[in-house]
């Protein structure tokens, strides 16, 4: 019942409409803040590492191995794929474009946050990003997915014969072929 509320209501499509504008300035601004304020994660990995020990470690061990052995050697990656994704998430979401894949991949950022030990805001963005997924298409309804939606799924129809993987135009099938 909830759920169709928030997938086709016309009120829950304006109060995602700001929900969704408010995580994606949120998203954008901190996203604009690494990538003109000289971002280095390597400080953040390394107090992530130290907080899995002790009695009552804040970061699980199997995170913290991760963390460790697989991004604190690639730092230079996180260095590039945190602003930029938390940009890019930014945008989508205040533009209302991919805006389901947007906060999708912003619950991911923020569970890697609270998996590293920082609370911070991420617990209430992940909430509120958990509605507008939920919410699916209502969420950019009143954004660009209006129209780059139903576009893409036109694009990849043919005849408006149902949905192929490829684009009008795109491999078609040869003779003798299964």
């Amino acid at each position: 019942m909830f759920n169709n509320w928030l997938r086709n209501n016309k009120a829950a499509m304006w109060l995602l409409t700001v929900v969704r504008i408010y995580l994606g300035y949120t998203w954008f601004m901190g996203g604009i803040g690494k990538l003109t304020g000289g971002f280095d994660a390597e400080g953040f990995l390394k107090g992530a590492i130290a907080k899995a020990g002790g009695d009552h470690p804040a970061v699980q061990g199997w995170w913290a191995a991760f963390l460790e052995h697989g991004a604190l050697p690639g730092v230079k990656l996180f260095n590039f794929l945190i602003p930029v994704g938390e940009t890019l998430v930014g945008l989508g979401l205040i533009l209302g474009t991919f805006t389901t894949f947007a906060a999708l991949m912003g619950m991911v950022m923020n569970f890697a946050f609270l998996f590293s030990g920082t609370v911070s805001t991420n617990a209430q963005m992940l909430l509120l990003e958990m509605f507008v997924v939920v919410a699916a298409a209502n969420a950019g309804r009143i954004g660009l997915d209006r129209w780059v939606i139903p576009y893409l799924r036109n694009l990849f129809r043919r005849n408006g014969e149902g949905n192929t993987p490829f684009p009008q135009g795109g491999m078609t099938k040869t003779k003798g072929a299964a």
